[in-house]
């Protein structure tokens, strides 16, 4: 598949019309039709319906869309990045992160290394913990950013912080006043659960929350990874949610965070590489983290190196 015709498509996506999308590309009509049309015919569907007066994205068009975005953003980055290694730039560093991790430590980290580092490259990128794990054996990404454990002899890492669980309502749900919350007390209510990876972590630690209570919950969604996404369904009143106490930076109108009754229930943030990388901004990355998170620790926060 030709990245140009994956930028032809966006266009036309996006203006729905061929005539505008041929003005935004500088181009002929008639080109970028055809352009279109070798498109559907390698993928073997039809990405518009041209039936109508206006046209219109099939169902595998819209399928498309977001993935030909993605694509095309990548190669963007990827093409700055070479340009600015030519240019002098000093090294290239690729972190991949769980996107709950962006309410935590990362952004500070991420200041403290450009700083220290103002000719080096950062090429970040949000992905699922499978897709981390992955990225690091296949030396697409240097450090991921994800919930431990992750049981793999070829990893090692950082324990960055250790975050409660806390319980997710609706800001108008009866529980909201009153203190932390049992959670026997909501096992008939429906739950938004995270998205289950090979990798455990988040799930994990959830699915150990409610068989310590003793609870099978009922699921009311599952499958989301984008924690944005669960407040936005609890919100909703879809149902409540397990989340880390990370999330209260996000200040999401309409969910009310609260403890849990008993023992506090903690997932743990961690950074991790490769054990066999030698790189020098790896290291220093490395060092980045010793430096500026010793220095944060909070009450509920714990630090330490460990060996996967």
């Amino acid at each position: 598949m030709q990245y140009r015709r994956l930028k032809y498509f966006v266009a036309v996506a996006e203006e729905l019309s061929f005539t505008r999308a041929a003005e935004r590309l500088h181009m002929a009509q008639p080109p970028l039709s055809h352009q279109i049309g070798l498109l559907e015919n390698e993928l073997g569907v039809a990405l518009f319906d041209r039936s109508r007066r206006a046209i219109r994205l099939t169902d595998a068009g819209q399928a498309l869309l977001p993935e030909a975005r993605r694509l095309l953003a990548d190669l963007d980055q990827t093409v700055r990045m070479v340009r600015r290694v030519g240019d002098g730039a000093r090294g290239v560093l690729s972190i991949g992160f769980v996107p709950s991790a962006a309410n935590g430590d990362l952004p500070h980290l991420i200041r403290s290394f450009r700083a220290d580092h103002p000719g080096v490259e950062l090429v970040l990128r949000e992905m699922g913990p499978d897709a981390l794990v992955r990225a690091l054996h296949d030396r697409q990404l240097d450090v991921a950013l994800l919930y431990l454990p992750v049981s793999d002899p070829e990893l090692t890492s950082y324990r960055l912080s250790t975050e409660r669980l806390l319980l997710a309502l609706p800001t108008d749900h009866p529980a909201v006043n009153t203190g932390p919350v049992d959670l026997r007390d909501v096992r008939h209510e429906p739950f938004v659960m995270p998205e289950q990876h090979d990798v455990p972590g988040l799930h994990a630690r959830i699915t150990e929350l409610f068989t310590e209570a003793g609870i099978a919950p009922e699921v009311a969604q599952q499958g989301v990874w984008l924690i944005q996404t669960v407040l936005g369904l609890v919100a909703a009143g879809i149902g409540l949610a397990i989340v880390p106490e990370s999330v209260a930076t996000l200040n999401r109108s309409g969910v009310t965070l609260r403890p849990l009754r008993g023992t506090p229930r903690t997932v743990e943030l961690a950074a991790v590489w490769r054990r066999d990388d030698r790189s020098d901004l790896v290291a220093d990355f490395r060092d980045c983290i010793k430096r500026e998170i010793p220095a944060r620790a909070g009450p509920v926060h714990r630090r330490r190196w460990m060996d996967l």
